[in-house]
């Protein structure tokens, strides 16, 4: 099963930096349309690997010996774990990382697919995992049916329970020596609370979990049976109804709510650009494009980093504070030499996490198209 990233987590990834050597990060897609089987997923891995060791020769001069035969190790040892240790189960991506001088290993599994990648710098390349982290965070599906009733919630694409209401319910075939009609009022009356104890269960995880929203998943037929017995508080959040197997396990119930908890975020990112938009045009505690965006991040004053899908700059970067700018030359705090960096959005990422900010990756409007991809939104 694909695990939860969080804040914290991504904030840890990016506090490692290999002081002794240098740092893999390994990116696999593991879409099903487009490796089905293990032998497919060994074809990318080995391609991306035959990458990584391409690149270990670019950077041979610059490296001791040592450093040369633990990038290989490295390599040998993600090589081993894609062979023995690897176990898909319903992950569509994977992230390694591998850093052996300085004792660092991590593996991620991904619930959407990523693009294959491999990176050796001396931190890890974190940008493609920004989608994942808080993304629908804190969504409440609730599963109802005339026996079952069960309560997730959505943490970085993944469901994890939190209640279950499941109840036998007798079936109408199994009446006995009841009348058909007594009967079925009988069953009705135990379904109703049933449902009615699945909706006291909804009203307290909401008031439990304050601000979340809530997605439902039953059959049409019971939907506006069910939203009767809702409390006002669960009614006000609730943005959508889903449909999914009777027996759906949660990878195909996260699946079945995915479209409503977008259209959600879909609003919500409106209302975050035109927050932003409203602060660009007053230069007041917004920054527009890469320069503006990578002072903010070094200085500490990015709250929210706004990214287009797909954006990327190359930049450059102080090798001896990690301070992220646009042009080449030398750092402005101390004065040292920078180096060219390919990937300015995971310097700009790192920059924002390091000071405790978040980022949000921009995926339907195109406000950020005119600045380069790229925007924040600042503490000041």
């Amino acid at each position: 099963m694909a695990g939860t990233i969080t804040w914290e987590q991504l904030r840890e990834l990016a506090r490692f930096r290999a002081e002794k050597g240098c740092a893999v990060s390994l990116y696999v897609k593991l879409d099903p349309s487009e490796a089905p089987t293990p032998r497919d997923i060994d074809t990318r891995v080995n391609s991306l690997l035959t990458a990584a060791a391409r690149r270990q020769e670019e950077r041979r001069s610059s490296l001791t010996h040592e450093q040369r035969e633990a990038l290989k190790r490295d390599i040998d040892r993600i090589t081993r774990w894609f062979e023995d240790g690897f176990d898909r189960g319903g992950a569509r991506g994977i992230a390694v990382f591998a850093a052996g001088l300085d004792n660092f290993w991590s593996t991620l599994t991904l619930p959407d697919p990523v693009a294959d990648e491999v990176k050796i710098n001396t931190e890890l390349y974190l940008a493609p995992l920004t989608p994942f982290v808080g993304r629908g965070d804190g969504v409440l599906v609730g599963v109802v049916g005339r026996e079952r009733g069960e309560v997730f919630r959505l943490e970085s694409g993944s469901l994890r329970e939190i209640a279950d209401e499941t109840e036998d319910v007798p079936g109408r075939h199994d009446q006995g020596g009841w009348s058909q009609s007594r009967y079925e009022r009988h069953i009705d009356t135990i379904v109703a609370r049933h449902w009615q104890r699945v909706a006291d269960t909804l009203d307290r995880c909401v008031r439990e979990y304050v601000d979340c929203r809530v997605v439902l998943v039953g059959a049409e037929d019971i939907r506006s049976d069910f939203e009767e017995g809702l409390a006002h508080d669960v009614k006000a959040r609730l943005i959508g109804w889903a449909s999914a197997e009777a027996h759906a396990g949660p990878p195909e119930i996260r699946d079945s709510v995915k479209p409503i908890v977008e259209r959600w975020l879909a609003g919500r990112e409106a209302e975050v650009l035109d927050r932003w938009r409203e602060h660009a045009a007053k230069n007041s505690r917004a920054s527009a494009g890469w320069e503006q965006t990578l002072e903010a991040a070094s200085d500490g004053r990015v709250e929210l980093l706004l990214v287009q899908a797909g954006a990327d700059h190359p930049a450059y970067q102080c090798p001896a504070c990690g301070r992220a700018q646009i042009a080449d030359g030398s750092c402005p705090l101390d004065g040292t030499t920078v180096e060219s960096r390919e990937n300015g959005v995971d310097l700009a990422v790192h920059q924002t996490l390091a000071h405790g900010g978040t980022v949000h990756v921009v995926r339907e409007r195109h406000d950020l198209d005119p600045v380069g991809g790229v925007g924040a939104l600042l503490r000041f």
